[in-house]
């Protein structure tokens, strides 16, 4: 794909009129006439987001009201916009950058409106919402997420094409030409009065998961190689180009961990990493691992400077601010000092600016995530689920298990059992007694994955299950259960710990993991390791995320385009009325030495 020209050109900030140090010292016996000039001096700052994930305001729109969590966080750009002025007005606009580390057009009901209800791809189509408070803001350069990828390239393009400012990713390559896709990196001058400018080039890094979590809409078009090979490749060129400072803005956590294991031979989270075998970074914005690193300092190997990293927490909760402090020597601008630390929006009001801007969007999408679209006898909601076989999690699977039902009938594979994966993705999600609106059942799979069909052996499957089993912290018999300390063992998120509908079995936690699947069954028999079945398996897992064993190599025999929340929904609308008589059924079971804990 040929390289967005505007993103080199003319997208450079002419910013920046800083701050000098003038003074002369004298003393007892020299003539001030001979005393030194003290160094030129200048400071900026540079500000940072990630993981926006289509948070504008501090609204839930799956549970139609403000935003709470456990830590009663605020979110959304109206609250960052509000730090970034008070930060610009005490550093003077000119003197400051801001950034963002990418997911920026995924994650909540507002940003799918309109990717996918009222589509920014359609003819006259709307403006984003998330490029038009960007621009409002005034941002400056944004890296590219793996998130970005969801909606497809077309999407990702026209919300570029919205952008005032450009979309990075000296990662992300045409498959052909191996030229980069996106622009690789924006130079901005802070302009001073004491010297030449200073040069600042942002690089941005994107995750190379992208080539396996939405493989469906990049292969054969991008190839995302790792990060530290292309940090070494772009970041003496900007060096060369006479960037005074090196900022990366990475969407990479700083774990050094991968959740696709071998598929690829890159770290996911590779920005300590970046940091420690790149010279000539000065700091690096961090994204995805949806953590909150105020400053973290790693020594890199090559030149023994220090590079400073921060991560500001995920939705717009927090804003990273970089301070750089620069001394003028032997006719060129050196970085002398560089300290970060977050800012908290729960201290501030939303930007009433904000607001009015994109009232009109906020309105139509809680009017559209309201409308009723059928009802059920009961409640069911997911807050057991991590740790019981709860009906809400079976409506996912039975959805999904009947769809594919329906697809391969007809076909090769018609006789084969159907069976289905489900995770529980919120523990707050609910199905209320009474009406069911599209917020209800949306709220289930906050993702946009997609639904595949994959053959599996009966041992194929156990080994899938014992290595979702690992979710569990050990716990001997007879020792007390607390469910706050039972799941998300060796830092196991929610979302990776998968039930499978359809089968029968125990999960004794007293064991070690790989030996926790016990009394493994179908239809009353025990599972014939050689017996082949078909698993309905959402598009991430089916890709390898979560390096799930065996389903990523597996035969696809089917896959929808459409996302499985959308499936649900419609599922609910045909049904009219959503009974967990007509679908539940407790398939697993925590044990220990054979006897229930729950």
């Amino acid at each position: 794909m040929p390289l967005n020209r505007r993103s080199f050109l003319g997208r450079s900030a002419a910013v920046g009129a800083g701050v000098t140090v003038t003074a002369a010292a004298t003393t007892a016996t020299a003539p001030a006439a001979q005393a030194k000039p003290a160094p030129k001096r200048y400071s900026f700052t540079v500000m940072g987001t990630t993981d926006l994930h289509g948070h504008v305001f501090n609204w839930d729109y799956f549970t139609d009201r403000e935003f709470d969590d456990k830590a009663h966080n605020d979110v959304g750009l109206a609250k960052i916009s509000t730090l970034v002025d008070r930060v610009r007005a005490e550093k003077g606009r000119r003197n400051t950058l801001l950034i963002d580390a990418g997911d920026t057009i995924q994650g909540t009901q507002l940003s799918y409106y309109y990717a996918k209800v009222d589509p920014i791809t359609a003819a006259r189509g709307p403006v984003h919402p998330m490029a038009q408070a960007m621009n409002a803001i005034g941002y400056d350069a944004a890296a590219l997420g793996n998130h970005e990828f969801n909606y497809g390239i077309p999407v990702l393009r026209k919300f570029e094409e919205q952008c005032d400012f450009p979309l990075l990713g000296a990662n992300a390559l045409d498959a052909r030409t191996l030229r980069p896709a996106f622009a690789p990196y924006s130079m901005h001058r802070m302009r001073t009065p004491c010297g030449r400018d200073v040069r600042v080039a942002v690089l941005g890094l994107t995750n190379p998961g992208i080539a396996i979590w939405d493989k469906a809409n990049v292969s054969g078009r991008m190839v995302f190689p790792g990060l530290e090979e292309q940090a070494a490749h772009w970041v003496p060129k900007l060096r060369s180009m006479g960037a005074d400072v090196v900022i990366v803005s990475a969407h990479s956590g700083s774990s050094g961990t991968s959740s696709y294991g071998d598929q690829l031979p890159y770290v996911e989270n590779a920005a300590a990493l970046v940091a420690q075998q790149v010279p000539g970074i000065d700091a690096i914005l961090v994204g995805h691992a949806h953590t909150e690193i105020a400053e973290y300092r790693v020594r890199n190997e090559r030149t023994g400077r220090d590079v400073v990293l921060s991560e500001p927490l995920k939705w717009g909760q927090r804003l990273t601010r970089f301070d750089f402090e620069l001394v003028w020597s032997k006719g060129r601008w050196l970085v002398e000092r560089v300290g970060a630390r977050v800012l908290d929006a729960n201290t501030v009001e939303e930007d009433p600016a904000i607001v009015r801007l994109l009232a009109d969007e906020h309105e139509k999408v809680v009017a559209y995530v309201n409308q009723v679209i059928g009802t059920s006898p009961v409640e069911m909601s997911t807050a057991r689920a991590p740790w019981r076989d709860e009906p809400i999690i079976d409506l996912i699977n039975h959805v999904q298990a009947e769809t594919v039902r329906a697809a391969l009938a007809g076909t090769q594979h018609a006789a084969l059992p159907v069976l289905s994966q489900a995770s529980c993705f919120s523990r707050s999600a609910a199905i209320p007694a009474g009406e069911i609106t599209i917020r209800d059942a949306a709220g289930l799979y906050p993702f946009e994955n997609t639904l595949e069909a994959r053959i599996m052996t009966g041992a194929q499957l156990k080994e899938y299950l014992e290595y979702s089993a690992r979710y569990y912290a050990r716990t001997a018999p007879g020792e007390p259960v607390d469910t706050a300390k039972l799941t998300n063992a060796g830092g196991t998120p929610d979302y990776n710990y998968d039930a499978v509908y359809g089968l029968s079995y125990d999960i004794d936690i007293a064991q070690p993991v790989g030996s926790r699947i016990t009394g493994l069954s179908f239809e009353g028999a025990p599972v014939d390791p050689a017996a082949r079945f078909v698993l309905a398996v959402n598009n991430y897992r089916a890709s390898g995320g979560g390096a799930f064993p065996h389903v990523a190599d597996a035969q696809q025999v089917w896959a929808d385009s459409d996302e499985i929340r959308n499936t649900i929904i419609q599922w609910v609308k045909a049904k009219g009325t959503v009974d967990p008589a007509e679908f539940a059924s407790v398939g697993w079971r925590l044990t220990r030495a054979g006897t229930p804990v729950f």
